[in-house]
Order: C-alpha cells, then structure tokens, then sequence
C-alpha cells in the first residue's frame, strides 16, 4: 500500500523556460564544444548538468569566455553591460532572457528617465533582481520582502514606482504593495498579472493542495527562487512542504501509507524529475490530477538565434531532419517540439 497522490497541474517548465533550453540546444547542435553561457541558463541542477555534459561551459563573468566563442545570456536577463561585453566578446551572442523579464527591465528604465524613485521588491543576489536593478542603480532600491520597506525614502513621496522580480510569492508582492500604496498614495505600478502568469498559476494550484493533502513535495533546486515560494505558500497554509531536486531526495519518514502527498514542480523542473519523485512516494501506485488552469503560453526562440539557425539550415538538417518539400523547416515548427524533448536531444 502506498500514499495517494496528487498531482498539480499546471507545474513544472513556463514558456520562458521552454524557450531558454530549445534555445541553449540549437546552440549545442550547431557549435562544436564548449558552447558559453552567463550565468546557469535556469535554475535547476538536473538542467545545468545534461548541458555540461553536452559540452556547455556556465561562466558569472564574461571574461571567462574565450575571445570569439559563442555565448548564450541567461532566461533571467542581463546587466546592460554584460550584454555589451558579450556582443564585443562572442562570435555569436543570444540573448535567451524571459519577455516577461525584459517588462520589467523596460519598465526600470522608463521611470528612471521620468525621474522616479523605484521600489524594486526581490531577492538579494538573484540573478534576475542583479539585471533589472542594474537597468536603473541610481533610481532603484532593491527592497527583499521579508524585510519589507524599512527606512526606505524616496527624493519626492510623488514620485515612486514599484517592481518586482517576476518569480516572487504572491503574498510577498502583495504584503509590500499594501505597505507601499498607504506610505506612497500616488505609487505607480505594474497590475498582480505583471507578476510571471507561471509562478502565479503554480502558487494558485499548490493552494489547491494544500486543502486536500497533508504533505506536499516540491520539485525544484534550492536557488530556483519560484520553486521556495511554492514551498513557503504551502508551509503558510499550515502544510508540511518539502524541496526535493529528485527521487534521492524523498524521506518516507515524511509521510505514511495514510497520508495524501501532493506533487508539483518550479517552472525550472523537468517533468521527468517530477516522474521520477512520484514513483519514489508510490511506486506503481495511481495519480490523480488536480487541474486548476490551462497553459498555451508560448515564446518565440530569441530573434537573433532564428534569424541564425535559419541561414545555417544546411548545417543543422542532420540534427533535426531536412524538411520535406513544400514544408517548412524545424525553425517554423518550434512549437512542435519541447523542452523535455530538447533535453533528450542532448544524448547525454
């Protein structure tokens, strides 16, 4: 006999995700190793492993990358002059930042030039909060949530705009802007729905669990900032949650043959990982799916890299197949294919 076991749908790989890794995989198809990328290309170790070993070097400076190499940015944006030392540093520069990321660092910018103060609520040490704030230094104050806004003050209380890192908690963002919103009455900011639709939808499914389960297990690696807030929603409801990277990681003595586990994953977490912990809470056993949400988000590969891939065809028909006549290439059918099969492309 084994637990039940509910599985939260949505979990697991979001669009800017999806796009990052089938991006990162045409760059292995075509380069000979090593292959560069700033920073780890998501936060998950199951994902950064299958790269390395696929020839894929992960750099925190682009000085480490070889005059003349190719490079790849992170899903979780840039600083403006790392995006300037790689273009003058690669051979080939793509930049696989998240859009809903690239809002953000739109935004910082724009009301840096009309002259606000910014709140930018995130994560100390996050790649994606070291991008956005580099966008604005002087106008911006990184405010992490569980400190909330303290001392903070602004040239003109008129004048302040809030932001945030796109994977917080909902509770995180919304604790703050309460606070901001009383201190500030003419506080611009973005709507809840600027918040990433997949760290929204995952946060809203694990609610859903915790009113039918007793334990929930979260799959995700620690420095997966969105996969945490899963866990701390959970925990908030008064649910045993744990983070699990994979199947080593799941301790029977976390629940009993009686117990109602709940699965779900960080938007960074390959479903196979996820698979793989289900059958260590239940070898065998049935799942049942809680659905809360459909998802057809999808994200065009980086405009660059299509424009690439497309006058290199030739070189790539052995990786993915030579069209047929009259049909389009592997580039015009890049929904037609996934993350999850972009990591088993790999061979590794």
């Amino acid at each position: 006999m084994s637990p039940r076991v509910l599985l939260a749908e949505p979990r697991g790989f979001c669009a800017g995700v999806e796009m990052a890794i089938k991006s990162l995989t045409w760059m292995v198809q075509i380069f000979e190793p090593p292959v560069y990328c700033y920073h780890e290309i998501v936060h998950n170790a199951a994902v950064v492993d299958a790269f390395e070993r696929a020839g894929v070097v992960f750099v925190d400076s682009v000085e480490e990358v070889p005059a003349g190499s190719p490079v790849m940015l992170s899903a979780h944006g840039s600083a403006p002059d790392v995006v300037t030392a790689a273009e003058r540093r690669a051979a080939v520069m793509i930049d696989a930042v998240c859009p809903l990321v690239t809002k953000v660092h739109h935004e910082m910018r724009r009301m840096s030039d009309a002259g606000y103060d910014i709140i930018y609520v995130g994560h100390q040490g996050h790649d994606e909060a070291i991008g956005a704030v580099a966008e604005a230094p002087s106008a911006s104050t990184l405010i992490d949530p569980v400190d909330g806004l303290g001392a903070f003050n602004p040239k003109d209380p008129e004048k302040v705009a809030l932001l945030a890192q796109t994977t917080l908690g909902l509770y995180e963002w919304e604790g703050i802007l309460d606070d901001a919103a009383l201190r500030f009455p003419d506080l611009q900011t973005a709507r809840k729905s600027d918040l990433c639709y997949a760290t929204t939808n995952r946060q809203t499914a694990i609610l859903r669990l915790t009113d039918a389960c007793s334990v929930i297990l979260v799959v995700g690696s620690e420095n997966s900032s969105n996969t945490q807030a899963l866990v701390r929603v959970a925990q908030k409801e008064g649910v045993r949650a744990y983070r699990v990277d994979g199947p080593d990681d799941v301790d029977p003595a976390w629940f009993t043959d009686s117990d109602v586990v709940g699965v779900t994953a960080g938007a960074s977490a390959p479903d196979q990982r996820v698979r793989a912990v289900i059958e260590a809470v239940a070898p065998g056993g049935p799942v049942e799916v809680l659905r809360v949400t459909d998802e057809d988000e999808y994200f065009p590969l980086p405009p660059r890299l299509r424009s690439f891939v497309t006058t290199l065809q030739a070189l790539v028909e052995g990786a993915f197949g030579a069209p047929e006549p009259g049909r389009s290439g592997p580039i015009e059918n890049d929904r037609g294919w996934d993350a999850s099969e972009a990591l088993e492309l790999l061979n590794v």
